[in-house]
């Protein structure tokens, strides 16, 4: 078995944040979210690193993140494009949103042989996840009929913003640590006693459980599951091009579900009690970074965090 892989995707523009959220430093010695995740998988065994990006940010990532990757580990890059399609599909008039996480993660398709991890690059996961999902990528048997694939779940209240709303895929998990089934919502809010989403702009709400396992797009997969986005992709693309042409999006969640429902995965769910830290918005700058001060302070990290 090929060591596992580390995938950060990090093409998004942060619409919600006004701007390059990626790059946007949060601790004393400029560092950024996705360092202490990179320097967490670093110590639990990782490698190689694949980026996802977009082209026109190319320049400002690899100058902020990139360069000094390179010295620690195997670094290569994948650019999420608008027009990378199945053939006969086009990009419609208007577009210019990125078609989502699972066309992001389909763009490691021919750089990619081994296990790998997806990981965002504006979320804060916690070194305990990237142990488990290291130990459990490189114990995985051969792929087979069913892909072997993995998730690091959280608790839904461990990951909600005071400051608006967020997406998150709800789980529910079988009495063997498997997931049954992940649904993705787009708009999730925190309320005084909990949690809700609506799926209507706030037209109606459901009440969902605030201890509900959630998925941070902290998976662990096969290449075979890149077979799966991109067999699933024409089918994607015919609904929503009917549906919603300029802000459909093909999200990573909903292909694993569909995988699931189909008897074609079998994903083991690994929950971290970590607490969530990212910046949505810019009013989560300031929590973050007094939360990773803190965890200087404790000794998480060492000050400043790449000697």
């Amino acid at each position: 078995m090929k060591k596992p892989v580390l995938v950060v995707m990090a093409a998004g523009m942060g619409s919600r944040y006004g701007g390059l959220k990626q790059i946007d430093p949060v601790g004393r010695h400029g560092e950024v979210i996705v360092d202490y995740s990179i320097y967490d998988a670093l110590r639990a065994g990782f490698e190689r690193i694949v980026f996802i990006i977009k082209k026109e940010i190319e320049e400002d990532f690899y100058e902020v993140i990139g360069r000094r990757m390179e010295r620690r580990a195997a670094v290569s890059y994948a650019f999420q494009r608008l027009d990378d399609l199945p053939g006969g599909y086009a990009i419609p008039e208007g577009r210019t949103k990125p078609w989502g996480t699972a066309q992001a993660v389909y763009s490691i398709r021919d750089q990619v042989d081994a296990p790998f991890a997806v990981i965002n690059a504006d979320d804060y996961y916690g070194p305990h996840a990237f142990r488990l999902i290291y130990d459990y990528l490189s114990g995985l048997p051969e792929e087979g009929e069913v892909l072997p694939c993995c998730m690091v779940g959280y608790r839904l209240k461990n990951t909600l913003t005071e400051y608006g709303h967020v997406a998150r895929g709800v789980c529910t998990v079988d009495g063997d640590g498997l997931l049954s089934e992940v649904v993705e919502h787009t708009h999730i809010e925190k309320t005084a006693d909990g949690a809700r989403f609506t799926e209507d702009g706030g037209k109606t709400w459901t009440d969902v459980d605030p201890d509900a396992v959630v998925s941070m797009n902290l998976w662990g997969f096969t290449p075979g599951l890149l077979r799966e986005i991109g067999a699933r992709f024409p089918a994607f693309l015919d609904q929503a091009l009917s549906s919603d042409p300029l802000k459909a999006e093909y999200q990573l969640p909903t292909v694993v579900n569909a995988a699931l429902q189909e008897g074609k995965a079998r994903v083991r769910v690994l929950t971290s009690p970590d607490k969530w830290c990212g910046v949505t918005y810019k009013e989560d700058k300031p929590a973050v970074m007094a939360a990773i001060a803190e965890k200087h302070r404790a000794g998480l990290y060492p000050e400043p965090l790449w000697k």
